[in-house]
């Protein structure tokens, strides 16, 4: 009877196991049980913030933050030798530029500024630089090799020669800002330079801002590691950290001057307008990025002149990848500066053979050819097409031959392989993958370079995070693909812009 009942009751718990797991959401985990502690290496004099946002982040997604605390340069030797970790948050950008082979992208939180400590009401009465220096004057200073506030003094005094006073005249050099403060406060030293966020979180510190010190300002910046074992784990907490709505409050707080974040999603969906040239050249990448970001991009693939007149009625991208800047300079208001990402030719595209002899513009206006162009309110192809017809004086003659005008080169490029038509104007790009079956006709004349501007909406809620796109498709890896589909590079190669 007993065995009955443990068999009874082990088929209960089974099968209720089995329906948790089957009525488990796809693509979810169970809350920090499958997933490693995300270790981060942080500067000792954003403790404050860096707590706090971590603890938070833990709270809300479940997620262990185990952060290991010390003086920048220090944290760059650890990660260099241990070469493990998920994040890496220096006290200033210039150590994720010297850690640029183990950094893949990068999230601006903060900025601070260094100034002169001393204890409250000031007893030493140091105003100037030089006061620092004198004989009565007990000075602690960061040691350049191991802290950021030492690195940056050091870096904006040594021109004027100012530093040199400075450090002969330190009683003592400490590796990281906190023991600065520390010690100020305990009456060990008189004076010292700090970042003003750091001495703010000291209540029995006062502050003096000296001129030769404007420009010893800090980026404070987070580096998602190369070597991370769960990335897009390690880019969703850069992401709090560098949101408006959670981490950078506690920056704000901490007294940092924060960077102009992106509001919190733990999905980021976002929207990209392009044009349908760009299609073939991109979606691969942007594919990737959505795996390793954990976001959702939305693709609106159509011709240039079509999306413009879409935003134009009030539709807002959050970044548009025109096909020519033409298309890019009408909508300006809509986005912030452009990059320029790739180039192509206009060319014409016959059949095998060119059994038309169709070898510039002018033979497009043959009796009886079957031309096909690109629509020229819908497309930017169509645009610089009728352009190029008008320069030459051509358009009334070519467009009578014109059977068909498509918002796309691709319906183009499908009509010439079924024999439908038997001349087209289309992009050198869009012929990668026909150029076996159908003949390309070089057009040597100006006005027939189409280039590929990228811009970031102004009004999007993700900057960021579009900028992180940009930085993906001006990748060596995306410079590849569009070099392979016959584009020509314009875009500086950058894993992190």
């Amino acid at each position: 009877m007993k065995t009955a009942w443990k068999t009874v009751l082990f088929s209960v718990i089974a099968g209720g196991l089995l329906v948790g797991l089957l009525l488990w959401p796809a693509g979810v985990v169970p809350r920090s049980k499958t997933r490693e502690p995300l270790l981060v290496y942080c500067a000792a004099g954003l403790k404050v913030p860096v707590e706090a946002v971590a603890r938070a982040y833990e709270k809300e997604s479940g997620v262990a933050v185990q952060l290991q605390y010390g003086g920048s340069g220090m944290l760059l030797s650890n990660l260099r030798v241990a070469r493990r970790g998920d994040l890496f948050l220096p006290g200033d950008k210039s150590y994720l530029d010297l850690a640029a082979g183990l950094v893949a992208e990068t999230i601006p939180l903060a900025s601070m500024n260094a100034v002169v400590a001393v204890t409250k009401g000031n007893p030493k009465n140091i105003r100037r630089l030089t006061d620092l220096a004198r004989a009565d004057v007990r000075l602690a200073l960061a040691n350049p090799e191991a802290a950021s506030i030492g690195k940056v003094v050091r870096d904006a005094l040594t021109p004027s020669g100012e530093w040199t006073a400075l450090e002969g005249h330190a009683k003592v050099f400490k590796p990281t800002v906190n023991d600065l403060a520390n010690d100020l406060k305990l009456g060990q030293v008189d004076a010292t330079i700090v970042w003003d966020a750091v001495a703010a979180l000291y209540p029995e510190l006062e502050t003096i801002k000296l001129p030769e010190l404007d420009q010893a300002r800090q980026q404070v910046t987070v580096g998602v590691l190369r070597g991370s074992k769960q990335p897009t784990a390690a880019l969703r907490f850069a992401r709090y950290l560098g949101a408006s709505d959670r981490g950078l409050r506690e920056f704000a707080r901490a007294g940092c001057k924060v960077a102009d974040g992106d509001v919190w999603a733990e999905v980021p969906e976002v929207v990209l307008y392009s044009g349908a040239l760009n299609r073939v050249a991109v979606d691969d990448t942007i594919r990737r990025f959505e795996e390793r970001e954990g976001a959702r991009v939305t693709r609106v693939y159509n011709g240039c002149g079509i999306l413009v007149a879409q935003m134009k009625a009030g539709q807002h991208p959050d970044a548009y990848l025109a096909c020519d800047v033409s298309f890019m300079n009408s909508v300006t208001d809509l986005f912030g500066p452009a990059v320029e990402i790739s180039e192509t030719d206009i060319v014409l595209l016959t059949a095998r053979g060119n059994p038309k002899g169709v070898k510039t513009l002018a033979d497009l206006a043959q009796p009886g050819l079957r031309v096909g162009v690109a629509n020229a309110r819908q497309s930017t192809l169509g645009d610089l097409t009728e352009k190029l017809l008008q320069r030459a004086g051509l358009l009334e003659t070519v467009m009578a031959n014109v059977k068909t005008q498509t918002p796309t080169a691709d319906l183009l490029v499908n009509q010439m392989r079924t024999g439908a038509l038997d001349a087209v104007v289309v992009y050198a790009a869009n012929t990668s993958k026909v150029r076996d079956a159908l003949e390309v006709v070089r057009l040597d004349q100006p006005g027939s370079v189409a280039v590929q501007p990228y811009a970031v909406g102004i009004n999007s809620g993700h900057r960021q995070l579009m900028m992180r796109l940009r930085s993906a498709i001006q990748s060596s890896e995306s410079r590849a693909i569009y070099e392979a589909l016959g584009f020509r590079w314009r875009g500086t190669n950058s894993a992190n812009q």
